[in-house]
């Protein structure tokens, strides 16, 4: 499998640790977004919406959105699961893994990080937008998770594990004060430990400067 991917893109930091997790070899195209490659007419064919990550399967077939990805690897490669078997517990994973990637990102990707600027936002107000709805994120999900697991949910990581760490990542870079949720970055030093966590990570990527 070859993975597009971006070093400090947090969507693909999601695919790679699920991958790593899973034991799959896959092979990574760098995608530079700060070079715009993402709008080349090569990549646009390969994915219409111009983001990342895109994952081209064995057979050619490509599998765009991360969080589709990630389901279908999980469909695919069920060993070891990244959702539970109680369907109550697997709908409130899929809840805290969502308020991350539908709630959070979506309003702080770069796509819309540059349509601010484009409309007289300057630099400080822009990470001003940013922190406000990563801290609006954090309270929500640790909210919703388990005070007493290793993990968000269980003793292993689970899809809102593979959501959390990237954003942890992105907030620590922007500046966001993470001292309020002890608890998230406890579950988030448990996951890096963990070499499938620690192979993912930003700085580990071969486009990372």
């Amino acid at each position: 499998m070859r993975l597009y991917s971006y070093w400090r893109s947090s969507s693909s930091y999601r695919v790679r640790i699920a991958l790593n997790l899973k034991g799959l070899a896959y092979e990574t195209q760098a995608v530079d977004l700060l070079q715009h490659e993402q709008h080349s007419p090569a990549y646009a064919a390969l994915n219409p919406a111009l983001g990342l990550p895109s994952l081209v399967l064995d057979d050619g077939t490509v599998l765009t959105q991360s969080m589709a990805i990630l389901e279908w690897l999980e469909e695919v490669h069920p060993t070891p699961p990244l959702l539970p078997e109680d369907p109550v517990l697997r709908a409130k994973v899929r809840a805290a893994a969502l308020v991350i990637a539908s709630e959070v990102h979506p309003v702080n990707n770069l796509r819309v990080l540059t349509r601010l600027k484009a409309m007289g936002h300057d630099q400080a107000e822009t990470v001003a937008w940013m922190k406000h709805w990563m801290v609006r994120g954090f309270d929500a999900y640790a909210a919703l998770t388990s005070p007493v697991q290793a993990f968000s949910f269980g003793p292993t990581p689970s899809l809102a594990d593979l959501c959390l760490v990237p954003q942890l990542y992105n907030a620590r870079r922007w500046g966001v004060d993470l001292a309020p949720y002890p608890q998230l970055a406890a579950i988030e030093a448990r996951c890096l430990a963990l070499p499938a966590f620690g192979a993912a990570r930003p700085e580990a990527q071969p486009d990372a400067p």
